[in-house]
This record gives C-alpha cells, sequence and structure tokens, in this order.
C-alpha cells in the first residue's frame, strides 16, 4: 500500500448506525452551511465585529477554516462540496507563497501572512481527495502545493510558524500544533522533506512534559534550542498528540492520560506545566480531537465517549439562533473551530 493510499483515517461504522448522532450532525451542517458561511467562506464568528481586531473576529474568514471543511468533505467523500470549497479557499486566501491566514471582508482586506498548519491542512485534504474520488489530479495539485510550502515556510530542516509574502521572511521558532507529521509523510520524497520530518519529530518528541502529566510544550525556539511554555493549551497538546498518533509514534502516557480525563468529563482547557489546571471552562473543540484520536488508534470507547461529551455543547433549542450548532445561548457566540472541529469528529 503506497503512503496517499493511506490517507484517509479509519471510520467509525457504529456512528452511522446511530440516528440520534446522525441527526446531531445534520442540524450542525445545516447551522454551518446556512448561518456560518458567508460569499468569501466561514465565518469566524456568528456575530459579526468591526473586523479590526489583533486576531481574527465576526465575519472575517480563515484558511483554517477552509481547510477543515475541506478535509470533512474528503472524509465524507462529497466531491461536488469538496470542489466548491477548494475553489473558495483558492479564490479568497491565494497568494504567491501560500494561503493567507485571514481574510476581512468589511475591510476588504487579504493579510499576507500565512500559517504553515494551514496550509498543510489544505495540502492534507488534497492528498485525502485524491484518495476518496480516487483522482489523481488531486494528488498532484497537492504535490505542487507541497513544493511551494517547502520552498516558504521551511529553512535548513526547519518548519516556520509562518512566512509573510510581503516581507518575504518567517518568524524564528515552531509551534509544537503546526507540525502535521502525516501530511509531511504524504509530500512528494526527496531529502529535504526526509531531514525536515526528521528533525520535526525530534522537536515534538524533546517537548514531551512528563509521565504525570503527559501534555507538550507550546513552541521550540530555534535560535535558543528551547522550548517555550507559559501555560499548557489543551487543544494545542491534543492537536500535537494527535499528529503523533496519525504516524504511530504517541507516548502511551498521553492516551491513558486523555482516556482517564474524558470519562470523567475533567478535560480542561489550559493547564499549567506540571498540570495543575488554571480553568475548569471545556470546549467542543476539546473532545472533538479526543474523538479523532479514538478514530485513529481504534479505540471504540475513546470515540464514543469523547463524542458523548462533545454533544453536550451543541445547542438544540428550536428557538435559538443557534439551533443545531456549538456555541453560546446567550451570548450568541459561535466560533468557526468548534463547529468545524466537531463536524470533522462526525467524519472520522
Amino acid at each position: 500500500m503506497s503512503v496517499k493510499q493511506a490517507a484517509l483515517p479509519p471510520h467509525q461504522n457504529s456512528v452511522n448506525s446511530d440516528s440520534q448522532r446522525d441527526d446531531r450532525k445534520q442540524l450542525l451542517q445545516q447551522f454551518v452551511a446556512n448561518k456560518l458561511t458567508g460569499s468569501h467562506g466561514i465565518y469566524t464568528n456568528y456575530i459579526d465585529t468591526a473586523q479590526n481586531e489583533l486576531a481574527a473576529t465576526g465575519h472575517e474568514v480563515l484558511s483554517e477554516s477552509m481547510g477543515l471543511l475541506m478535509r470533512v468533505y474528503a472524509l465524507t467523500r462529497d466531491q461536488i462540496q469538496f470542489d466548491k470549497a477548494w475553489e473558495l479557499a483558492e479564490q479568497t486566501f491565494a497568494m504567491e507563497s501560500g494561503f493567507s491566514y485571514r481574510f476581512s471582508p468589511k475591510l476588504n482586506k487579504l493579510y499576507s501572512v500565512n500559517a504553515a498548519v494551514d496550509d498543510l491542512r489544505i495540502i492534507r485534504a488534497l492528498y485525502e481527495a485524491e484518495e476518496a474520488f480516487a483522482n489523481k489530479r488531486y494528488g498532484e495539485l497537492a504535490d505542487k502545493l507541497s513544493a511551494r510550502f517547502m520552498k516558504h515556510n521551511v529553512r535548513d530542516g526547519k518548519l516556520f510558524d509562518f512566512y509573510d509574502n510581503e516581507h518575504n521572511m518567517t518568524n524564528a521558532f515552531i509551534t509544537l500544533c503546526y507540525i502535521d507529521l502525516r501530511t509531511l509523510q504524504l509530500m512528494p520524497e526527496g531529502d529535504k522533506k526526509d531531514v525536515l520530518a526528521q528533525s520535526m519529530h525530534s522537536i515534538i518528541q524533546g517537548g514531551y512534559l512528563s509521565d504525570d502529566f503527559p501534555f507538550y510544550e507550546t513552541r521550540y525556539d530555534y535560535s535558543s534550542e528551547q522550548y517555550e511554555s507559559d501555560e499548557i493549551r489543551t487543544v494545542e497538546s491534543l492537536l500535537t498528540i494527535l499528529s503523533l498518533v496519525e504516524v504511530g509514534q504517541h507516548h502511551p502516557k498521553s492516551i491513558d492520560f486523555i482516556k482517564k480525563q474524558v470519562q470523567q468529563g475533567t478535560l480542561y482547557g489550559r493547564y499549567t506545566r506540571d498540570g495543575q489546571p488554571l480553568t475548569t471552562i471545556q470546549s467542543t473543540a476539546i473532545y472533538a480531537i479526543t474523538a479523532m484520536i479514538g478514530s485513529m488508534l481504534g479505540d471504540q470507547s475513546l470515540y464514543e465517549d469523547s463524542m458523548s461529551r462533545m454533544e453536550q455543547f451543541q445547542v438544540l433549542q428550536q428557538q435559538s439562533e443557534l439551533y443545531g450548532a456549538y456555541g453560546d445561548i446567550e451570548s450568541l457566540q459561535a466560533f468557526s473551530f468548534d463547529n468545524l472541529m466537531a463536524l470533522l469528529a462526525y467524519a472520522y
């Protein structure tokens, strides 16, 4: 079996037979399609803003969102919708060096910076589409985008968080959850790719905190050769663990910890480096990612437990504007990342 033929995760067949879960998924799909989607892509938040903050807000759109949506359509083998999503992603975010991470329709502003993780996700979706639709043109396009990515976001065997298309520069570090090991595997063979994959795997493994708190450091600074973490954000560490799971290099202690916390419903959003919770807030995305981890491991109980925890955050009040969404019913805040990660979890 070739590398690209192994692109799609195992599917949880029992989920399809669960009519209640299927209904929940359809409600979410309807919300995303009808209320969270505009002419340029998926809104960052259901509630609009002036779109002038340092981080994306309101009806700004992110290439992150389009990559997630493309992966959903590849995994569910919906070629028509996949092609529409890819066309919109290219139309909205394409730059000479990659995909802009952000576009503001209100300000008509395309930001000149890409995010490595977002470009890798789009590339991953195209490789998954190649298998899902048995069409080489998707893989050929992914190969072309991979070469461009390697040219701009990689230097001397090092992956960098972003490349600034306007100033022709990168930053000085890598955020560990940006390292998508599986997508690096899928890229065309070559010495540069092989060196990169090995060095990035070493950086992730070196960021392991401890057996007592088996999460991962936030970033690695190349100049100081030091890991840096003000605090440990659970979503970031879970994405790092998922990346390791996808290439069979995960630490068993991480999985044991995740399973225990999911069963107890105590996987919180932020921790100190020694594992003390800094909040009791949980999120849709946290349990969506643990569901994906469960799916990739073939661990049905982790998948089911995670999905059940995740679905507790879904708005099921029919009179609410957010009916079917993952968001806050009082403030009407509903963020693209949570809703699309939930959709992706259903697709795994």
